[in-house]
């Protein structure tokens, strides 16, 4: 059996259980998550402006 990987973006106006329904419908299973800040420069400093998260699916696929 082979599993395929495909990383979810919570999009912006998503909760984290909508994005876990959307990789269920799509046969995926939750097996990871990241979270990455993001940055804009403002007065030449990092100014964080909102938090990533990715969530990691695996599907099985058979041969």
């Amino acid at each position: 059996m082979k599993k395929e990987t495909k990383w979810f973006e919570v999009e912006e106006n998503e909760s984290i259980t909508a994005c876990i329904e959307r990789m269920e419908q799509q046969g995926f299973q939750i097996a990871g998550r990241k979270e990455e800040p993001l940055f804009a420069e403002v007065d030449g400093q990092p100014v964080p402006v909102k938090q990533l998260i990715m969530l990691k699916g695996i599907k099985e696929q058979n041969k």
